[in-house]
């Protein structure tokens, strides 16, 4: 297969994140994701499709052929490494390490990539607790809830945070709402009302959305 471009490798990666679980994307969703206007995804979708990367799906929806699964795949995979090794051996803070590393993803060789996965110990999670892909493409992914589906007096520890925002991370390092730290819900506001959370011996209150983006295990 010919060397992607970069524009089509970040289409891809998305893509593979939306439908890790089966489901196909929307356009609307990868244009969210990406930032970009719902005709442009059209459009990038059609290019995938004649290059045998997105299913011909009928209109159902955007799925990844095998081919293009296994493409974004290893997108993701060098992308969730990177972060790791700038956290872990560069010391970066984990709501600065996203843009770094979509910059790192795309030029990563499949030699150093081995290499940095051996050097980093071959971690199982990016910092902000998302699964790493394995060498294969698979992604061993625990059933999770996210904290906004909890019910008063419901606990669990925090997996992973699923939007990569530096304010958001930023926000939710303050307040000591990281991977694998234990959280307890008080109290659930009516009416979409806010979520009020005891981490740490502290309570804080979170809106639906900000919960919404923290999965919970237990």
């Amino acid at each position: 297969m010919e060397k992607l471009t970069q524009s089509v490798e970040e289409y891809l990666e998305a893509v593979f994140k939306l439908t890790r679980d089966g489901s196909p994307a929307t356009v609307g969703q990868v244009a969210a994701a990406l930032d970009v206007s719902p005709p442009s995804v059209s459009e990038m979708v059609r290019r995938l499709r004649l290059a045998g990367l997105v299913a011909d799906d009928g209109g159902s929806g955007i799925t990844l052929t095998a081919e293009g699964r296994a493409e974004g795949a290893r997108l993701v995979r060098r992308h969730r490494l990177s972060e790791r090794f700038l956290v872990d051996l560069l010391d970066m803070p984990w709501d600065a390490v996203h843009e770094e590393a979509c910059k790192l993803e795309h030029a990563l060789s499949p030699e150093v990539e081995a290499r940095l996965a051996a050097q980093l110990g071959n971690p199982r999670t990016c910092p902000h607790g998302q699964v790493i892909p394995d060498e294969d493409g698979e992604l061993d992914e625990e059933p999770l809830r996210p904290l906004s589906a909890l019910d008063a007096g419901d606990a669990g520890t925090i997996s992973c945070v699923t939007e990569e925002k530096t304010d958001l991370l930023r926000y939710l390092a303050s307040l000591g709402l990281l991977p694998d730290t234990e959280v307890a819900v008080e109290s659930v506001a009516p009416f979409g009302g806010p979520v009020l959370v005891r981490v740490a011996g502290a309570q804080y209150a979170l809106g639906r959305e900000v919960a919404g983006k923290i999965m919970v295990r237990g």
